[in-house]
């Protein structure tokens, strides 16, 4: 009832929050990027997490991603790392020590040492990096291995520390066998999640906890209701010794701390084996063993493993994913720049799986691009800059008539006379099956996509049939879908998507143009939480025919003019396109608002949409 009295024309309700949406500037909270590679995310002072920064490193740093490599050594280029709240830990000045942050990633070869075998320059590696949390990190070469085919960066980045970690804990230090149970706390975080598939693996009777909001992550992982218990209180003690008769369990595996470690003790009646992955409350293993007979204490670093060991275990738990026996975790991703909102959901305990920070490459004009609606007018001002500006010398045209579209010609002597190397494609990107076989022939070549191709068919919604609906979808929509399923494995510097703000103001009259950009603009986000690079785009209205523009009249323009909305210019849309082509949002409204006209116009009754600006 109170969402009802709100002064909000659309609402989101999600669990307990209620969401409305504002249009905001681009850029705010975004940590600023050094020039250059010797950069890794820091801190200017402990002790909350608003200072981080990132930051410069020196080049004679002796933790530094651009330090000569030693033998037996890799330099990475990362695309991924993982956020452990080690991490967290070591921002907030908790952690013992002069620790460097990000310890996990996953990236690209760009330099091998002397005496690595089995890899080279060029290869998609994830493992244990140094100073993951920058452009370039150094590895031991025992201790990264090949990404499995299909896995993107962020899924990759996700596994070393989680399962490294559990593996040792589970199999090294706890010994656990099958028929053997074990409580694992926190099992819908990283590790625990992590921990109960490999225990179930090994044959043991598993218990979990959790908060109660992600008791459905635990049991989709194959625990039964009755071994599922809060973290949050210590109730999950007498509920292990109700569940198990009272024999408790052979194993803990705890992250967690005070009352809840001396709860967890005590779930060990018969002896058994403590393993402490925590590091706020670490206990004497003598006074354990003192107080609770049989019972070892071990608190451990997944270092203490070794490199040769590591290298061991990495082999073996990627085995097992090969074999279908492990699952990649649910992966929640940041770009790099926006560190500090990624280490505050960690550190509130709000994630499930893993948390993710990306650092994608550059959009510098290396490889071969794919555009769609390159011969239309919008696309051909897109293609020329991109051949002009951005020195891509590899463009791929994708046009259902290929050569036979009007102006093929025309447009390829334009861009082959800017210096590009210019191939004209039929095919329709609809098509699932002739996208599939276009994008195989390029392979890694591949390194990003623009998606300009689009129809408008104005309407009233009851004018609309399914037909016109399919017909203003498919190119937009379906196209769009293809493209992303397609690529989703390749390493791409940009995945652009040419939206409308049709689908974020509203149009009357264009109900199916508005929906398919509004679909672009959430696959645009959904990729961006994958850890995938995307940006949507949804653009205000240009002088250039073509997309909406083009569908309008001079009277509609200049009513739109009157309202604060301005056509723009060519260079001031590809200006806009550099500038967000930088920027780490999935989603964005490049357009021409005068809000001082919007203000005149609606006085204090501004709508709600524009109010932030």
């Amino acid at each position: 009832p109170g969402v009802l009295g709100l002064d909000e024309p659309q609402v989101a309700v999600r669990g307990d929050v209620v969401w409305a949406p504002r249009l905001m500037r681009a850029g705010g909270g975004v940590l600023a990027v050094p020039a250059g590679k010797t950069w890794q995310l820091g801190v200017t002072g402990r002790g909350t997490l608003e200072n981080l920064a990132l930051l410069p490193v020196a080049e004679d740093a002796e933790v530094f991603g651009g330090r000569p490599l030693g033998a037996g050594e890799v330099r990475v280029e990362v695309r991924a790392a993982g956020v452990n709240f080690r991490d967290a830990l070591i921002a907030l000045g908790m952690y013992p020590g002069d620790a460097v942050m990000g310890t996990e990633g996953a990236g690209v070869v760009v330099e091998v040492g002397a005496e690595v075998t089995g890899l080279a320059v060029g290869d998609r590696v994830l493992g244990l990096l140094e100073a993951a949390f920058g452009p370039l990190a150094v590895a031991d070469a025992r201790m990264v291995a090949r990404v499995p085919e299909g896995w993107s960066f962020a899924q990759a980045a996700a596994v070393p520390t989680v399962f490294l970690t559990a593996y040792y804990a589970l199999r090294d230090l706890a010994g656990l066998e099958a028929g053997e149970s074990i409580l694992v706390h926190a099992a819908a975080g990283g590790v625990g999640m992590a921990a109960v598939q490999l225990a179930r693996h090994f044959g043991a009777e598993v218990y979990g906890t959790a908060s109660a909001g992600k008791w459905g992550v635990v049991r989709e992982l194959g625990v039964e209701d009755s071994r599922i218990a809060s973290s949050r209180t210590l109730d999950f003690e007498a509920s292990v010794l109700e569940a198990t008769g009272g024999r408790g369990v052979d194993v803990v595996l705890n992250s967690l701390a005070r009352e809840f470690v001396d709860a967890s003790l005590r779930l060990l009646p018969r002896g058994g084996r403590f393993v402490e992955m925590g590091k706020t409350d670490l206990r004497d293993p003598d006074a354990i063993a003192e107080e609770h007979a049989g019972v070892t204490y071990q608190s451990f670093d997944l270092i203490d493993a070794g490199r040769d060991r590591i290298r061991e275990m990495l082999a073996e738990v990627l085995s097992l994913f090969e074999q279908g026996v492990l699952e990649p975790l649910p992966v929640k991703a940041w770009d790099v720049r926006r560190a500090p909102e990624a280490f505050r959901y960690l550190s509130q305990a709000r994630h499930v799986g893993k948390v993710v920070l990306m650092l994608p490459p550059s959009f510098d004009g290396r490889g071969t691009v794919l555009v769609t609606g390159a011969l239309g007018g919008l696309g051909r001002v897109v293609v020329r800059h991109l051949a002009g500006r951005h020195g891509v010398r590899d463009l791929l045209l994708v046009s259902r008539r290929g050569e036979g579209a009007p102006g093929a010609g025309e447009v390829r002597a334009e861009l082959e006379e800017l210096g590009a190397r210019v191939t004209i494609a039929a095919c329709d990107v609809a098509d699932r099956e002739a996208l599939a076989s276009l994008v195989d022939e390029v392979g890694a070549d591949l390194t990003a996509v623009v998606h300009v191709a689009g129809v408008v068919d104005d309407g009233v919604v009851t004018a609309l049939t399914p037909e016109r609906v399919d017909a203003v979808l498919r190119p937009k929509v379906d196209a769009a879908v293809n493209l992303h399923e397609l690529t989703a494995d390749l390493d791409l510097s940009a995945f652009v998507l040419f939206s409308s703000a049709a689908g974020v103001l509203g149009s009357a009259g264009q109900a199916g143009y508005a929906a398919a950009n509004a679909f672009l603009d959430a696959l645009a986000q959904y990729r961006r939480a994958q850890g995938l690079s995307a940006t949507s785009l949804a653009w205000g209205l240009w002088a250039e025919q073509g997309g909406m523009a083009g569908a309008l009249a001079d009277g509609d323009i200049d009513r739109m003019n009157r309202a604060g909305v301005a056509a723009l210019s060519a260079d001031e849309g590809l200006a806009l396109l550099d500038a967000s082509l930088a920027q780490p949002d999935g989603a964005l409204v490049p357009m021409k608002l005068n809000t001082e006209t919007l203000r005149k116009q609606f006085g204090a009754d501004v709508p709600p949409l524009f109010r932030s600006l």
